[in-house]
């Protein structure tokens, strides 16, 4: 059965993927310019975080990069900088709810008010449950998924001001369907796309239609935290990759970002053909 699920899931998206690339190619979307904007990126030492910041600075963006590693951030700002950029590196622990708000603090007063924010700082220890220390679970929500709240409280009301922004939630498949031995990463990626969602919907109501939000959600991305990822049926990504349709997401104010596209569709038809 699950062999005759996995080629059905296949053979549509298949077809789905060739219906996409004809529609995007005889009915493009219009990009935005995010020249001059203040981008808050966080993770950028590494990674997803690393090359989209790479993407803002080709496009002239003012870039305000975060991460954990003084090092790794310092060396995105230098590429940054060669780019074109102007950048603002800060050493953050995004699940230190005092170092957030005080490095947005220390960003209002010497760049201005960020108008696109990537929360992109990201957790992740694989590990049957049992064998997962609580500090590693603590960590995992800490800053996968609390982190954002902190952020987006320190950055929102500024936005709400203006009602112009941008909100960048990186999520992850794991956010929409389940994996073993990654508890505590699924449950945190849920909650990303919860609080995508809820957010959304609550700029929604108070008429905010200024402020734009996206949520990334790719399969597995080889960024170097896990040793060897594989999956049964999905791809395993570069950085590069995800990088482009992120920026490509943003620039189109695209709500939902599933790389590879054809993942939001094969999540539906699995839902439906698992509950028929």
């Amino acid at each position: 059965m699950n062999i005759v699920l996995d080629i059905l899931l296949l053979l549509v998206t298949i077809i789905y993927s060739y219906l996409e690339s004809l529609v995007k190619f005889f009915l493009p979307r219009r990009r935005k310019s995010v020249a001059g904007e203040i981008v808050l990126i966080t993770g950028a030492g590494h990674g997803i975080g690393r090359l989209t910041a790479y993407e803002f600075a080709k496009r002239k963006s003012r870039l305000v990069l975060w991460d954990i590693n003084k090092h790794g951030v310092e060396e995105t700002a230098t590429e940054c900088q060669k780019l074109g950029a102007t950048v603002h590196a800060f050493v953050v622990d995004c699940s230190s709810r005092e170092e957030i708000y005080s490095s947005v603090n220390q960003i209002k007063k010497e760049v201005g008010d960020v108008t696109i924010v990537v929360n992109n700082a990201g957790a992740i220890y694989p590990a049957d449950l049992l064998s997962t220390k609580d500090e590693e679970i603590t960590k995992t929500f800490e800053v996968n998924i609390l982190g954002h709240f902190w952020i987006i409280k320190a950055l929102l009301p500024s936005m709400i001001k203006r009602n112009y922004g941008h909100i960048v939630t990186v999520a992850s498949v794991c956010g929409h369907g389940v994996i073993p031995y990654l508890i505590p990463y699924c449950s945190s990626k849920f909650a990303a796309v919860g609080f995508h969602r809820a957010l959304t919907a609550e700029l929604e109501t108070l008429g905010k239609t200024g402020i734009k939000t996206s949520c990334l959600c790719p399969v597995f991305v080889d960024t170097g935290f896990t040793k060897n990822p594989s999956t049964r049926l999905w791809p395993v990504l570069e950085t590069d990759e995800v990088a482009r349709n992120l920026i490509d997401g943003i620039l189109t104010n695209k709500k939902m970002i599933f790389v590879p596209s054809y993942i939001g569709i094969s999540l539906i038809l699995e839902k439906v053909i698992l509950t028929s």
